[in-house]
């Protein structure tokens, strides 16, 4: 199969990664992002929790430099919305993201899927889609409770080395979501195996995401 490859080396990268919660980006996408970063093209990386108060707003920021800080240029902006509560917030998330768009040029947004069942996932991936119309955005998939994985149609092969450090880099750095039963070591890369299979990855992992429209 024939890969495609973003960007032509000539200028820094630009990656938009927008999550609701403190840990999204990094279980959604954070094994992408590494390869991305690590393949010896500058990037710029701009990294949105919209719900991160207290505690998790110091994991988000720990969280987020540890795993690329040396790798790539991070803009952090974190914020607190009410958790499971977005849809009733739905025109102050929007004004925010407007704002956030102003700034950002991304060559590539990761972002909740549609399809996704919870409610604050499903909302950002509504408005990720009317703020940034004409870029590539790429949804991530997160396993949880409601049991809404789909039909992904994109692949990001990654290592079997990289596939246990994103699984021991969540552990590490999100203390206060280890006492749910899902968020393990074994959810993580399990689904990163299953991806891996779908795609024939080398390494034997993968991440999976929904690509909805694509203009080659």
């Amino acid at each position: 199969m024939l890969p495609l490859r973003l960007g032509d080396d000539s200028r820094p990268l630009e990656l938009l990664c927008i999550g609701a919660h403190s840990d999204d980006i990094e279980i959604g996408c954070g094994a992408t992002l590494r390869a991305l970063a690590a393949r010896g093209q500058r990037a710029r990386v701009t990294w949105i929790v919209l719900s991160a108060p207290g505690e998790r707003a110091d994991e988000a920021r720990r969280s987020a430099q540890a795993w690329l800080g040396e790798q790539a240029d991070l803009e952090l902006h974190l914020s607190a919305f009410p958790d499971a509560r977005f849809p009733s917030v739905f025109t102050e998330l929007k004004d925010h993201l407007a704002r956030l768009r102003e700034s950002s040029r991304p060559d590539v947004v990761f972002t909740h899927a549609l399809d996704d069942r919870h409610q604050d996932h499903r909302t950002v991936a509504e408005l990720t889609w009317q703020a940034w119309r004409d870029h590539l955005v790429l949804e991530y998939e997160i396993p949880k409770y409601e049991g809404d994985l789909g039909r992904p149609n994109l692949y990001v092969p990654v290592s079997a080395d990289d596939a246990q450090r994103k699984a021991g880099h969540l552990m590490a750095h999100f203390g206060s979501q280890r006492s749910k039963s899902w968020f393990s070591a074994d959810t993580f890369t399990g689904l990163m195996r299953l991806r891996g299979i779908e795609c024939r990855s080398a390494g034997g992992m993968a991440e999976a995401f929904v690509a909805r429209k694509i203009i080659l």
